[in-house]
C-alpha cells in the first residue's frame, strides 16, 4: 500500500519525500553552510546570557528587600527552605531537562523508532517519582541537612561519606559535562560558531546569576526557562501534526520509510550503508517497524537508560537540595508533578522531531545523531532558519537551567562536606559563603576546559550519556 499522498491531494508535493535539495548530499549539516550565521550563536551564547543574568539577579534583589531577608550562606544554598509546590515542580523538569533530553531522546527515536521516544521518556521519570519518597523522609529525620552526603556522614561516618562525596562530584562533573558537550556542539553545527568557544563561553551567564543569587536565583531562572521550552515545544507538535502534515501523514509515511528495500535505499541516500542513515526496516523491531514498542534494542536502552539514570539521581546533590529546599508539605507533591510534567518534554520532541525526520527520510548519518543533531536537522527543514533559533534557544534553557543548580550543588558540597567538615569546622556563615561563590567560579569554568578536552578527544554526547551507567 501507498501511503504517500497522491497529485490529487490538496496539499504540495514538496512537503513530501524524497526531496530534489537533499540528492547529492552525504550529511545534512556541513560546516561550509550551517543554518544561521555564527553571530547569532555568539547572540544567543552571550546576549541571552547576560539577558538572564541581569534579569534573575534583579529578580532575587527584589525578593530580599520585599522579605527582608539578607543573603546568608543557609538561605544562598537553601533558598530558606520555604519553596511551593508548584516552583518545586518546575525546579525539577528544569533540572532533569538536560540537553540529552532534547537531543538523545530525538536520537532514540531516529534509531528504533517510537519504542526509542518511550523509552527514554519512562526510563527516566520513574527515578523522580521514586524520588518523591525520599524527599519526604529528608523533611522527616533530617529537616536542617544542607547536602546528602551530611547524612550520610552522621549516619554511615567517614569513609562512606568520602565515598558518596566523590560519587557525587564525579556525577555532577559528567552531567555538566553532558550538557555542555551536546550544546556545544549543537551551536557549531547550527551556526558555525566554534564549540570550543561556545564549551567556554556558555557557562559565563550561569556563574554570574548563581554566585549573585544562589539557590533561589537558580529556581526563578528554572520557571522561566521550563515556560520557554514547552512553549517551543507545543510550537514544534503544532508544525509537524498540524500545519504541516497530520497523524495520519507522518505515519504512512514511517511505513513506507520501514518497507524499502536496501536498493530503494541506495536510490535516496548515494553513500547508503545498513545502519547509517534511517532507511529500510529497523533490525531488532517487530516487522522492522518503527511504530512498535516490541523493541529489542530499544527495550535494552530502556533499562540502561532506567538503570543509569538511578543511579545519576540519588547521588545528584541538585535533586536532594531541591527537597532540602521545598516546605515540607510540598516536596513530595513537587517531584510527583514534576516528573509527571517532565514525561511530555522527551516524549513529545522525539515523537515529533525524532520520528518526522524518519517520515521524511532527510539526509542524517549516524554520527550526526549520535552527536544529538537529530532535533535541529527536523527543525531545520520543517521551519528553515527560524526552526535553529528555536532549537538553539531551547536547548540554551536546558543546559543553563541544568547548569545552574549542578554548579550550586558541587558548591554545596565543596563548603559543607569539604571545607566545613575537613578543612575549617569553626567556619562562619561568610566563611561559607565565600567558598560557594568561588566554587562556582572555578567548577563553571573549570567544565569548559574539560569539554574542550572531551572535544578533542572525539568524545560525543550519546558516548556519554551511556557511559553514565557504569
Amino acid at each position: 500500500m501507498n501511503f504517500l499522498p497522491t497529485s490529487s491531494d490538496s496539499c504540495e508535493e514538496s512537503l513530501y519525500p524524497p526531496f530534489a535539495k537533499y540528492a547529492n548530499r552525504t550529511t545534512f549539516f556541513t560546516a561550509l553552510d550551517p543554518p544561521l550565521p555564527a553571530s547569532a550563536g555568539y547572540v544567543v551564547v552571550i546576549g541571552f546570557g547576560v539577558m538572564f543574568s541581569c534579569m534573575v539577579t534583579m529578580l532575587v534583589m527584589m525578593a530580599q528587600r520585599c522579605q527582608y531577608r539578607a543573603l546568608t550562606s543557609e538561605y544562598f544554598n537553601t533558598a530558606g527552605r520555604m519553596v511551593k509546590t508548584g516552583l518545586t515542580a518546575s525546579v525539577i523538569v528544569s533540572q532533569w531537562t538536560w540537553a540529552a533530553t532534547i537531543l538523545q531522546s530525538s536520537n532514540v527515536a531516529w534509531q528504533y523508532g517510537v519504542s526509542g521516544s518511550f523509552w527514554y521518556a519512562a526510563g527516566a521519570t520513574v527515578q523522580i517519582l521514586l524520588f518523591g519518597v525520599l524527599a519526604i523522609r529528608v523533611k522527616q529525620i533530617a529537616p536542617n541537612a544542607h547536602t546528602f552526603t551530611e547524612i550520610v556522614r552522621s549516619r554511615w561516618g567517614r569513609l562512606a561519606h568520602i565515598t558518596f562525596l566523590c560519587f557525587a562530584i564525579l556525577c555532577n562533573i559528567i552531567v555538566t559535562s553532558m550538557l555542555l558537550l551536546g550544546g556545544s556542539t549543537m551551536v557549531e553545527a547550527l551556526t558555525g560558531m566554534s564549540k570550543n568557544w561556545a564549551a567556554f563561553l556558555i557557562p559565563l551567564g550561569v556563574i554570574v546569576y548563581t554566585v549573585a543569587g544562589g539557590l533561589r536565583a537558580t529556581f526563578l531562572a528554572s520557571y522561566v526557562h521550563s515556560s520557554f521550552i514547552y512553549l517551543i515545544l507545543v510550537m514544534i507538535i503544532v508544525v509537524v501534526y498540524i500545519k504541516n502534515y497530520s497523524s495520519d501523514i507522518i505515519h504512512g509515511l514511517i511505513q513506507n520509510t520501514s518497507k524499502f528495500t536496501s536498493e530503494q535505499c541506495k536510490s535516496i541516500f548515494i553513500e547508503y550503508q545498513q545502519g547509517k542513515y534511517a532507511c529500510g526496516p529497523v533490525e531488532g523491531n517487530y516487522e522492522g517497524s518503527y511504530l512498535t514498542l516490541l523493541s529489542g534494542n530499544g527495550f535494552l536502552f530502556g533499562l540502561i537508560n532506567m538503570i543509569g539514570n538511578l543511579g545519576t539521581v540519588i547521588v545528584d546533590q541538585s535533586y536532594w537540595q531541591s527537597a532540602i529546599a521545598a516546605r515540607p508539605n510540598a516536596a513530595a507533591k513537587g517531584f510527583y508533578l514534576g516528573g509527571i510534567c517532565w514525561f511530555s518534554i522527551p516524549f513529545s520532541l522525539a515523537t515529533a522531531l525524532g520520528l518526522s525526520a524518519v517520515s521524511l527520510l532527510l539526509p542524517i548519518t549516524k554520527t550526526e545523531a549520535q552527536a544529538g543533531l537529530v532535533p535541529a536537522a527536523a527543525a531545520v527543514h520543517l521551519l528553515g532558519t527560524g526552526g535553529s533559533a528555536a532549537i538553539l534557544i531551547m536547548l540554551f534553557m536546558a543546559i543553563v537551567s541544568s547548569g545552574s543548580s549542578e554548579c550550586v550543588a558541587v558548591s554545596s558540597l565543596v563548603a559543607y562536606d569539604i571545607y566545613r567538615e575537613y578543612v575549617n569546622p569553626n567556619a562562619t556563615g561568610k566563611d561559607i559563603l565565600r567558598v560557594t561563590r568561588f566554587t562556582i567560579v572555578f567548577f563553571g569554568m573549570g567544565m569548559g576546559v574539560v569539554v574542550i578536552t572531551l572535544h578533542t578527544l572525539g568524545l560525543h554526547m550519546g558516548w556519554l550519556y551511556l557511559f553514565v551507567s557504569i
